[in-house]
């Protein structure tokens, strides 16, 4: 009968593991604080180019060749008022 009374209930599903064999030891001393970044002179290095150069394509510039900001503005005003 005693082997009846040591049979726990488990609920159906998954379960975290409780015994102490499963358990995460306690850490006895702490672990060190992380390292400091080695102080720098102020000045930045400066970046090696890509071997290749630049990727510039073609096109590039029809992108920026927009009207001046004043024209823009005349020509999206006269759109809105006269419908053209």
């Amino acid at each position: 009968m005693e082997e009846d009374q040591e049979i726990r209930y488990e609920p159906a599903g998954c379960a975290t593991p409780r015994r102490k064999e499963y358990r995460i030891p306690v850490a006895l001393v702490p672990p060190p604080p992380p390292k400091k970044k080695p102080f720098s002179s102020g000045k930045k290095k400066k970046k090696d180019q890509p071997k290749n150069g630049y990727f510039q394509p073609p096109d590039l510039e029809l992108i920026f060749a927009m009207a001046p900001r004043r024209q823009a503005c005349v020509l999206l005003r006269s759109e809105l008022l006269f419908g053209g």
